[in-house]
């Protein structure tokens, strides 16, 4: 079986995320290709699509959320996501059962004697009237039934329960507004569909598919660690004529589409900044292909990195309208240059072209 490095897995990754060459894909497009954008953070989305398209303009993506074509709710790994509108029906239910044990983790105490799917009717009828409501809203309607169990636990089950949508303005470029939430059924006019047709999967395959063509070469494990889902193996085991396989440096069996992208390892790699949580790196249980071990908690701690060479080697954000970038190794000249023109770059469609002012520190943090 062809072993595959960790340089040929980091530029397949990148080739895949859109991160070696800017792509000409629309922007709906893009997020469906990528399987959704984290959108933890409203407006990391828009960095994240920049990073990777070329000419992106804010104002689409916003057109496409206000316009419904894409929506903003919790799915993989029971974060927000920014997916396509087609995708958020098809993969919900798929998630269900995820994003329930997720809240009962973190709240069955608080939630002991309460019956969920009387939970999830009653939250229903809080929404039925269409009229937009945020989580502490729903909490608060539902506690009058269930006091014992407070607002938040309550709010927190009911949006796992229900395929939720929030509404904009949030999501919106440059635009602020709280979270809001709709039923995704009422937001789009078309029901959320089961998961299983006559006892076959095929949302799992399909998500399989997706998360291959977005992220692949990798194993099982990356893919549990993607979507959050720990059902996908009969998935895997049933396209198992569809796949080709390779293994890592560390021995991990890896899986992936036969007519995907995996370019020359020494092929060049451009410097690009990314979001925070951006997916790249969030969407791997192993994630040496794309950061070092030693600074793998950055992506969970919501710090946006800079790739120099297809790896995380700065971090970045913006202070007083100025790009700061602060290495985590030693930057040759040729590297710092091209890290200051990117930002430059970044800089200008932060602020609309009044600014490129960018700083790279000049020893590592």
């Amino acid at each position: 079986m062809t072993v595959l490095d960790t340089r040929a897995l980091n530029r397949a990754t990148l080739a895949r995320q859109l991160l070696l060459d800017r792509a000409d894909l629309p922007v709906l497009d893009a997020v469906a290709h990528l399987g959704g954008l984290q959108a933890q953070e409203p407006q990391e989305p828009f960095i994240g699509l920049w990073s990777r398209l070329r000419a992106f303009d804010p104002a689409v993506l916003s057109t496409l959320l206000t316009q419904r074509h894409v929506v903003r709710t919790h799915l993989m790994r029971r974060t927000v996501h920014l997916l396509v509108a087609d995708d958020a029906v098809a993969w919900r239910s798929r998630h269900d059962a995820m994003l329930r044990q997720r809240v009962l983790g973190v709240y069955r105490g608080e939630l002991t004697g309460v019956d969920l799917d009387d939970l999830a009717a009653a939250a229903r009828e809080v929404l039925a009237d269409g009229e937009p409501r945020s989580m502490p809203e729903i909490g608060r309607a539902l506690a009058e039934r269930w006091p014992a169990s407070g607002p938040r636990a309550l709010g927190e089950m009911a949006v796992a329960l229900l395929p939720l949508v929030q509404l904009p303005p949030r999501g919106v470029w440059r635009a602020k507004g709280g979270v809001r939430h709709a039923l995704l059924s009422v937001w789009l006019g078309r029901d959320v569909p089961p998961p299983t047709v006559d006892g076959v999967d095929p949302v799992g395959r399909l998500l399989v598919r997706r998360y291959l063509a977005a992220f692949g070469p990798a194993a099982t494990a990356d893919l549990r660690a993607w979507c959050g889902l720990a059902g996908l193996p009969a998935a895997v085991t049933a396209m198992r004529d569809e796949l080709v396989t390779f293994r890592d440096e560390r021995g991990r069996k890896l899986i992936d589409l036969p007519d995907a992208p995996r370019p020359d390892p020494e092929t060049p790699a451009p410097v690009r900044f990314l979001p925070a949580f951006d997916n790249a790196i969030l969407g791997y249980d192993d994630r040496s292909r794309i950061i070092d071990d030693a600074h793998r908690l950055l992506s969970v701690a919501g710090e946006r990195v800079v790739l120099v060479d297809g790896r995380v080697t700065a971090t970045w954000n913006v202070e007083s309208g100025t790009v700061t970038v602060s290495p985590l190794r030693g930057l040759s000249r040729t590297e710092r240059d091209a890290v200051a023109e990117q930002g430059q770059a970044l800089a200008a469609f932060l602020s609309d072209k009044e600014s490129d002012r960018v700083r790279v520190d000049p020893s590592p943090r």
